[in-house]
């Protein structure tokens, strides 16, 4: 019996997850489109989390007028550096290239951001711009 009822509350369990996929799949016409880098990242631990970051973060901060998506990669870089933060930064040289920045444009930036916010976090960013740069 007990066998029987965690059973049917994984089956319940399983039917719940599906449903945002499902949904995702309704509202695109029937069509599921491929899980967002967010979703791939965290969407399995923290939906909410990949939500904001697509829905917010990328849909609509990244979206807005006031500053060209290259600007916006440049500033992102720039504070990603600033944080040491190389995880992150690998991506968004990614994104920042996507947008239009130069491999030369960002290397500048990492050395400008030398006397700011320290030798070793753009030394740290330039090895982690290599690394991207030859992929």
């Amino acid at each position: 019996m007990r066998a029987i009822a965690h059973s049917l509350q994984a089956g319940v369990l399983v039917a719940c997850l599906a449903l945002p996929a499902f949904a995702q799949a309704q509202e695109a016409g029937g069509a599921a489109k491929p899980p967002s880098r967010a979703q791939q990242l965290m969407g399995d631990i923290a939906p909410k989390m990949a939500d904001l970051t697509d829905k917010v973060l990328y849909g609509d901060i990244w979206e807005r007028p006031q500053l060209s998506r290259r600007d916006r990669s440049l500033v992102t870089v720039s504070a990603l550096v600033a944080m040491h933060r190389p995880d992150q930064l690998k991506s968004h040289l990614l994104l920042a290239r996507q947008n239009g920045v130069t491999e030369e444009e960002l290397v500048e930036a990492i050395t400008h951001l030398a006397f700011y916010t320290g030798w070793p976090n753009a030394v740290s960013a330039l090895a982690v711009a290599k690394e991207v740069f030859r992929k």
